[in-house]
C-alpha cells in the first residue's frame, strides 16, 4: 500500500513539474517609440559588429552575406533579408536567440529614417 502512495505521489509531482515547463519566448519590455534619428555609424554598426559580423564578416561570410560595411548592411535591409531574420521568432539571427526588441527597434527605425550613414 505504501508503494502505491509513493508512485501516486511521484506521478503527481512529475505531472506538476512537467506542466510548469514552458517553451514561450519571453520578450523584453517595450521601450516605446524611438524619437532620435538613427544612423549607421552611431547605432547600427555597433549592433552588426556585436551580433552579426562574427559569422557574416569580410573573410568568409556565412550564406554569402557580409554585414561588415554600411553598403552591405543597407543592401540586406533593403531586400528584406536582414529585417526578416532578426525579427523571426522561429529561426532568428543570431541563432543564439532573437535580439531584444529594443535592439531590433533601432534597426527598424534606421530603415524608417532612410538608411542614414553618418
Amino acid at each position: 500500500m505504501n508503494s502505491q502512495k509513493y508512485y501516486l505521489l511521484l506521478l503527481i509531482s512529475l505531472f506538476l513539474g512537467l506542466s510548469s515547463c514552458t517553451s514561450a519566448i519571453l520578450e523584453d519590455e517595450d521601450i516605446g517609440p524611438i524619437v532620435t534619428t538613427i544612423k549607421y555609424n552611431d547605432d547600427v554598426k555597433n549592433i552588426a559588429s556585436a551580433n552579426c559580423v562574427s559569422c557574416h564578416g569580410e573573410s568568409s561570410p556565412q550564406a554569402g552575406l557580409d554585414l561588415s560595411s554600411y553598403v552591405n548592411v543597407r543592401f540586406a535591409a533593403e531586400n528584406g533579408n536582414l529585417l526578416n531574420r532578426i525579427n523571426n521568432q522561429a529561426n532568428p539571427m543570431p541563432p543564439s536567440g532573437i535580439l531584444p526588441s529594443s535592439t531590433r527597434a533601432v534597426v527598424d527605425q534606421w530603415v524608417a529614417d532612410g538608411y542614414l550613414e553618418n
